[in-house]
């Protein structure tokens, strides 16, 4: 690959056995949602999307850009010094399991399974489709994402955002449930997030979702119990005489049903809340 203008440095590419010298970085500052900006050897290098460019490098790489996209990849500019220097075409591969997690979650009764994406919106409906979601938002960047989550609780209620990247912290964090990837998840999406699931396997979050409702029917039949036992002893205590003895092993015997009973969630691990 050559340099696009007078004076750029020159990139070596290994698979064609070029042995040019890389530039040394001097500087770099991520943009979140636009790429990345770079100082090397007195020179300015961009890296990302369209929005990143300089006006002429943007115009020139549009044709070709849209090329990319219409083949369902995702196109990465280089600009070094406002030239056009080259691009990179990223195909987007479905994460292993995402059509099955998605599947899963509708059978949960989730009613609306929306995907929200940076990327072109030729590539987000190319995986979108294979992915099985209701719906997709593209070209967002991450207050674009917020606002989407915001219209989302307005259309359809509580809504859960899962994310890994930084440019999906600030919609965990105005999701009513934030759920991070924790095998390759971002420290901002980390912090952020309410849930963090200890894989990069999407079919762990439905299984965490039955997981969830399970533990909050234990929790409730646990509580009522519990009340229903304070209730009964009181009444027999002042109305039948009950005697304190009695009393002490009715409470206690209670605790000790209400334990056993919330260890029932430890039955079949994850595997019992998937099937739920």
């Amino acid at each position: 690959m050559r340099a696009g203008a007078e004076g750029a440095p020159a990139v070596g590419v290994a698979e064609r056995g070029v042995a040019l010298p890389l530039p040394r970085v001097t500087s770099a500052a991520e943009r979140p949602g636009f790429g990345v900006i770079a100082a090397l050897e007195g020179h300015e290098a961009r890296v990302g999307g369209l929005r990143l460019l300089s006006p002429a490098a943007a115009e020139a790489f549009g044709p070709v850009g849209a090329d990319v996209a219409r083949r369902g990849e995702t196109p990465v500019f280089v600009e070094v010094d406002g030239a056009p220097l080259g691009l990179i075409s990223l195909a987007d591969s479905l994460r292993e399991g995402a059509s099955t997690a998605v599947a899963a979650l509708k059978a949960l009764g989730i009613r609306h399974v929306v995907m929200l994406t940076g990327d072109d919106a030729r590539v987000a409906a190319a995986i979108s489709e294979r992915a099985g979601t209701d719906d997709f938002r593209a070209g967002l960047l991450p207050e674009d994402k917020v606002a989407a989550v915001a219209r989302l609780r307005r259309d359809f209620g509580p809504v859960a955002m899962v994310g890994d990247g930084v440019n999906d912290a600030p919609a965990l964090a105005a999701a009513d449930l934030g759920v991070a990837m924790g095998g390759a998840g971002n420290d901002a999406s980390l912090e952020t997030a309410d849930m963090v699931l200890m894989t990069d396997d999407l079919r762990r979050l439905p299984e965490a979702l039955a997981l969830g409702r399970r533990t909050r029917r234990v929790v409730t039949q646990n509580l009522a119990f519990a009340i229903g036992v304070i209730v009964m002893l009181v009444t027999l205590t002042l109305g039948a005489n009950l005697q304190l003895p009695l009393a002490v092993v009715g409470h206690e015997g209670s605790t000790v049903l209400v334990a056993l009973n919330g260890l029932r969630l430890l039955a079949g691990g994850w595997g019992a809340g998937a099937r739920l």
